[in-house]
Parts: C-alpha cells; sequence; structure tokens
C-alpha cells in the first residue's frame, strides 16, 4: 500500500509542484490540464484551461498528487489550510535544514528549523502556496538532546 497525499491549489498547481520538484529532487511524472479533457467534462471555462486537474510528483519511492481547484468546486479552497502538514523525515539534518530553508521561502516558519527533546533538527512552516510542512531529522541511536 501507499498513502499519498493530494494538495489542491487555486491555480498554482503547476508552479508549486515545480518548486517542490526542485527542493525535493523529484519530477513531475503527469501534470494534465482541464483543458485537455473530454469536451463533456463539467468544468469546460476556457479560464480553466491551463489549471492542473491532476498532477503526480515522485520523489524516490514516494509521492504527492495535486490538482487545482475553485471555489465552486471545492468550497473551501480559498481559506487557510487547515488540520494536515506535509512532513519530511531525514537522517541527515543539513538536508533537512536545506528543505526548510527552501520551503520557507516567501512563506512564514511556524515554528524555527533547529534542536527539540525529540529531534536534532524540526521546523514548522506555511510555504509560500499555503501548504503547510514538518521537517524532521530522524535522530541516531546515540543521539541525546543536548542539557539545558
Amino acid at each position: 500500500m501507499k498513502i499519498v497525499t493530494s494538495l489542491s491549489f487555486r491555480g498554482q498547481c503547476r508552479e508549486a509542484f515545480e518548486f517542490y520538484a526542485k527542493v525535493l529532487g523529484g519530477r513531475i511524472t503527469a501534470a494534465m490540464p482541464y483543458g485537455d479533457a473530454p469536451p463533456d467534462m463539467p468544468i469546460s471555462d476556457e479560464k480553466y484551461k491551463d489549471w492542473l486537474m491532476h498532477c503526480w510528483l515522485e520523489v524516490g519511492d514516494q509521492a504527492l498528487m495535486g490538482a487545482d481547484m475553485d471555489v465552486g468546486w471545492a468550497p473551501n479552497i480559498d481559506k487557510p489550510k487547515n488540520g494536515f502538514d506535509v512532513t519530511l523525515h531525514s537522517s541527515d539534518k543539513a538536508e533537512a535544514q536545506r528543505w526548510f530553508d527552501q520551503l520557507s521561502q516567501g512563506g512564514r516558519a511556524v515554528m524555527p528549523f533547529g534542536e527539540t527533546f525529540w529531534s536534532p533538527g524540526f521546523g514548522a512552516l506555511v510555504d509560500r502556496f499555503g501548504i503547510p510542512w514538518m521537517i524532521n531529522v530522524v535522530p541516531s541511536a546515540e543521539w541525546k538532546p543536548k542539557q539545558a
């Protein structure tokens, strides 16, 4: 089984997924715009022709899925994302710090990246597309938190 998070945007899916592919070292394997849908699709307004109805980003053996939505199809799409985070785990603190720094560009840090009692590096942010992320360093067996 594979559990994949699907992210929704309002016309920024392609831009967001190109950014995520660059930051995470992945590749987009599908990007289907509404303009390529069959003519009998209910979403046929010309203003949506370049919006993506399906996007797939592969990063190693993991994936993210995405699509563009408008308020008529997803009534809360214009509200801040809430109740989930895309979470990245790495055993490499430098890699995790890089992810945090790049993903937070143009967004905002919710919890600055740094050591916690459970990890040598953790941070939370909302990226410039409104997507919430948590970045976590998986500690080695010998890691111990610094004593205050």
